[in-house]
This record gives C-alpha cells, sequence and structure tokens, in this order.
C-alpha cells in the first residue's frame, strides 16, 4: 500500500494514467469505472493505479472525514459482482490537518479486459474511456502470457467448429456485455470470444473454459464433465435404483436443465402428519441450497478427472461429491470463510448468467435455507482429499413430525379395522417414505415390532388410505396415499 509521504506527492502532480482525484463519496459508477480503468492498465506498466477520495482537482483537500461506513463502501467494490473478473484492491484512510483522504489502490489484473456492468474501461492519460475493439484486442492479447489456470488454457486438439457459436452469442454475449457495445462490435467471433477469455490467440484455439461452456460435446475433450443424479429407494448404494439421470453438454445448458430439475424433482412438497386427522405440505430440500451446492460443485470441480460430479439422493439425505477437493487458499481449518477458484473464468461465466453470487457467501445462504427448512444443516466432509463432499438430511428427520402420543387413530376415527398408536403410525410411514421397496421382516425389524403385531398395523393403514401397495410381494413397493 502506498505510503503517507508518497501521498503528498500525488497531491501536487497532475492526474495521470495511474491517479483519479474525486471529492464524491456518493457516485458509485464513477468509482466502479476508475477501478475498472486502473484494472486495465493499458500502458502495461505493472504498477497500481490510485483513486484518492476527498481530494479535488488542484490537489487540495476538501474536510472529509473518513468513517468505517466509507471504507467498507469503497472495499465493496472488489466483490459487489459490478467488476468481472474481480479486481485485486487495497483501501486505507490516511489523515491530514486539512482532512482525510481515502486511498483505493488497484493492481493490474493478470486476467484482462476486466469489465464494469459489461463494459470494458481503461485510462487515456488523465482521463477515462470506454475501450475501443482494437484496445479490447490488445487486452485480450495481453492475457495470453498469464493463462495460470486450468480453465484459461487453451483446448489443443479442439477449433472454433467445436463451439455451439449460436449459444455463444444468443445466450451469454448479451448477459456479457453492454448493449451499446455489443451492437458496435463488428470483429470476427474469435475477438468476440477473446475479449472474454475465450479464445487464445497465441495457439488460435478456444480455452478450456469455451469448449466446457459452449462446447458441442464437452465431454469429447474431457469425459468427467457432466453431472451424474441417482435416486436410491434405501439408505445406501446396494437399494433399488428408483431414477437416473446424467446432465451433459455445455455448461451454459446443462445448468438451466438441472435448476429446472431440482425444483421439480428434488425439492418436492410433501404432506405430513401433524395430528393424525391434519396434514401440513413441507419441502423435502430446498431449492436455493441444492441449488448453490450443485451449482459450487460445478464451478469448483478438477475438470481433468474423467469422473462426473455424483449428486446421489437416497431415502434420507442427498450427497453431492465434486472432484478436486478445496483450492489454493481454502483450507478444511478456514472453510466457508476463506474461497479461492479453480475455475476463476467458468466462475465468472455462471456469475454472469446468474446462477451463482460469487461473494462468498454461498454457504451461510445455504445453512440458513436448510435449518429453516427443518434439514438441520450441511455436512462437509474433507475426509476424501481429492474430492469434497456435501451432505444434507432430509426435512423432518427429527422429531418434529412425530405425532403426539395422546392422539391415537382410535376405533371411533378408523370403525371396522382395530387401533394403532399415532406415533407408531408415522414411524411406519416415514421408513415407507424413506425405503418404498422395504419388506415386511426389514420394516419388523426397523421398528421393533413383532411381524403378527405389524401386519395389523399395515392392514389398518391401507384400509384408512393411508398407504397402499403397488406391484406384488416380490417385486412390488409401498406407496404413501394421503
Amino acid at each position: 500500500m502506498i505510503t503517507k509521504d508518497e501521498l503528498q506527492e500525488l497531491f501536487a502532480s497532475t492526474e495521470t494514467y495511474r491517479i483519479e482525484r474525486t471529492v464524491s463519496t456518493t457516485d458509485k459508477d464513477k468509482f466502479g469505472e476508475a477501478v475498472c480503468a486502473f484494472a486495465n492498465d493499458m500502458p502495461d506498466s505493472g504498477k497500481p493505479g490510485y483513486l484518492l477520495i476527498g481530494v479535488r482537482n488542484d490537489g487540495s483537500l476538501n474536510g472529509l472525514k473518513a468513517s468505517d461506513v466509507l471504507l467498507q463502501k469503497f472495499a465493496a467494490l472488489r466483490s459487489d459482482g459490478n467488476i468481472l473478473p474481480i479486481p485485486s484492491i487495497a483501501v486505507d484512510s490516511f489523515s491530514f490537518p486539512d482532512g482525510d483522504v481515502i486511498v483505493v489502490e488497484v493492481q493490474p489484473s493478470d486476467q484482462p479486459p476486466v469489465r464494469y456492468r459489461g463494459r470494458t474501461w481503461i485510462r487515456i492519460g488523465p482521463r477515462r474511456d470506454i475501450a475501443s475493439p482494437a484496445e479490447e484486442t490488445m487486452l485480450a492479447e495481453r492475457k495470453a502470457r498469464n493463462f495460470t489456470t486450468f480453465d484459461a488454457r487453451p483446448c489443443f486438439g479442439a477449433s472454433l467448429d467445436d463451439l455451439d457459436i449460436d449459444l455463444f452469442q444468443h445466450d451469454y454475449l448479451p448477459k456479457a456485455v453492454d448493449a451499446e457495445v455489443l451492437a458496435a462490435d463488428d470483429r470476427p467471433i474469435e475477438r468476440k470470444l477473446e475479449s472474454l477469455r475465450f479464445f487464445n490467440s497465441v495457439y488460435g484455439l478456444p480455452t478450456n473454459a469455451a469448449v466446457l461452456l459452449f462446447g458441442k460435446d464437452p465431454r469429447r475433450f474431457f469425459p468427467g464433465a457432466y453431472v451424474q443424479y441417482v435416486s436410491f429407494g434405501g439408505l445406501d448404494k446396494a437399494a433399488t435404483i428408483l431414477n437416473e439421470h446424467p446432465f451433459k453438454g455445455p455448461i451454459v445448458r446443462m445448468l438451466a436443465q438441472i435448476d429446472l430439475f431440482i425444483e421439480t424433482t428434488v425439492a418436492r412438497k410433501r404432506p405430513v402428519f401433524v395430528t393424525a386427522l391434519r396434514e401440513e405440505t413441507r419441502t423435502d430440500y430446498p431449492k436455493a441450497a441444492i441449488r448453490e451446492l450443485v451449482m459450487n460443485a460445478i464451478m469448483h470441480r478438477d475438470y481433468q478427472g474423467n469422473a462426473p460430479i455424483h449428486f446421489y439422493q437416497y431415502a434420507d439425505r442427498l450427497e453431492i461429491v465434486n472432484h478436486g477437493g478445496l483450492y489454493g487458499r481454502a483450507r478444511p481449518e478456514n472453510f466457508p470463510n476463506v474461497s479461492d477458484y479453480r475455475n476463476p473464468i467458468i466462475a465468472e461465466a455462471m456469475k454472469v448468467l446468474g446462477y451463482v453470487n460469487c461473494y462468498n457467501r454461498g454457504i451461510n445462504m445455504v445453512q440458513d435455507e436448510l435449518v429453516a427448512n427443518g434439514n438441520g444443516k450441511a455436512e462437509f466432509s474433507f475426509r476424501l482429499i481429492t474430492a469434497f463432499e456435501a451432505k444434507v438430511a432430509l426435512a423432518g428427520k427429527g422429531s418434529e413430525e412425530k405425532l403426539p402420543d395422546n392422539d391415537p387413530i382410535t376405533a371411533e376415527k378408523l370403525p371396522e379395522s382395530g387401533t394403532i398408536d399415532g406415533t407408531m403410525a408415522l414411524r411406519i410411514i416415514g421408513v415407507i417414505e424413506k425405503e418404498p421397496f422395504v419388506t415386511m421382516d426389514q420394516l419388523s425389524e426397523r421398528l421393533g415390532v413383532a411381524r403378527r403385531t405389524l401386519v395389523r398395523y399395515m392392514n389398518i393403514l391401507q384400509e384408512n388410505n393411508r398407504i397402499k401397495r403397488l406391484g406384488g410381494k416380490r417385486f412390488g413397493h409401498w406407496e404413501i396415499v394421503g
């Protein structure tokens, strides 16, 4: 960070490509554009730029008082989602007799062009302006020397013919770039892709990110680039498979498919007995939380492996496993407070499409949603070393779904069928809901009830339309009616 003596020297100098002064503390667009321009470092100086708040154009101070709220406001420019890729900035304040000065120090980005709300801003001497197509190309070419992450590397063996260009131009580009800029952009498709880090001009190849996001067949280059959903009828993989579906294809299309699937299949609503005669509708898993976990798995996984993301649904829980484990600065001891991006270009694209927030608060949101829905907090396991595992319990597994002992299904309520205690009724229904293919012997063992007694209970529940049997004794299964 700049020192106080160095800062005083800047007061007397004229504005250059590295300095911008302002007395405003509310013009968010001006601040965002300035940070974006400094991060792009058009002259390629490799030196940081400085936004000085509380300094007039003539170098005098305007008597600003730097509060914690103001400092937090300027620090938030980094991660509010408007500047992508996320810039590296530092914020500090300095006190002088004539007032305080807030300094936002911006480091040159190693992945230009950087955009603020879809526009690429640069410094041209003392002024700020939108980059021309030629200037954007220069910025994009510069990053070729910096492709350090897997998704930024050229995809050897691929070509533009392997990309769904219509998907890029119609589904992604309008969300990533300002409409006015897009309308005036007549560059060839290679340059448009390159400006968003989807094409490497040095090698003349699309990047790995481009193939994964927009490829006609990403698995041709990355065999594990898909999500495998499996629903099991029991508590482990030995149970009967009720449903399975692989989500394949370019990530841009896959995200929309998974989003809809979670809403219609995983986050299903079901009746839950509050008393023997009253039900409430509950959700097995909250959509927002499960969506966040699956999207994080897609964003953070190691695509160099050949195994898919495992999205497994058991009778009592969900398990999501993405291969790669924690990355970079993230460690088991600091998770989830510290995050890092294995695939920053893919992360940026998912942010542009609205599937992730990139504010490092997704896990906190997940836990809040799960607790509010009755699932309890998700469990995250690092024991697999090379993979990251998340487990979410089925909502209402605990005592909240138990019927009160003093509210039995009585002979008066169920004439001609005998009686069954309300708690036992719920226990039977709970096991069937988790394991519809459970046998009478297994059910008897799980409940600790004699088989003869259990048969009587099952008859009571069937005669009163609580459960029904579909199929024969050997291959049939139980279904909850209401």
